[in-house]
């Protein structure tokens, strides 16, 4: 026999685990809007990297070559995962494109995409 209570509590925690699930996916995707998470998470991985080399420095010695290589592989990951995002219907120029319109810009976006301010 099913009680139908329980299975009236159990469609309501669906409903809300459902919703909240919802959210959490609309939430993700308009932050991914402006910024990618594979970029976020690789800066995040590089600002702990540069922590690193200062940790050693702040101790009065160097960072091992090992980590300085790996700072100079993520310096030019960085500038190819930036070269990407600006490309032609990439985040970064969709995001240009809709600052283009605000009067306060204090910098030029126009210049990337290929007119005047």
């Amino acid at each position: 026999m099913v009680d139908e209570t329980a299975l009236a509590r159990i469609a309501k925690d669906l409903q809300v685990i459902r919703n909240l699930l919802s959210k959490y996916v609309n939430a993700q995707h308009e932050a991914e809007s402006e910024i990618p998470e594979k970029l976020r998470r690789f800066v995040t991985y590089w600002h702990a990297l540069h922590d690193i080399v200062n940790m050693y420095e702040e101790k009065g010695t160097i960072a091992p070559p090992h980590v300085k290589r790996e700072m100079e592989r993520c310096d030019d990951r960085f500038r190819q995962l930036l070269s990407e995002a600006h490309l032609d219907g990439n985040v970064f120029e969709q995001v240009r494109r809709k600052m283009v319109d605000d009067p306060n810009n204090r910098w030029d976006h126009t210049r990337a995409l290929g007119g005047p301010k």
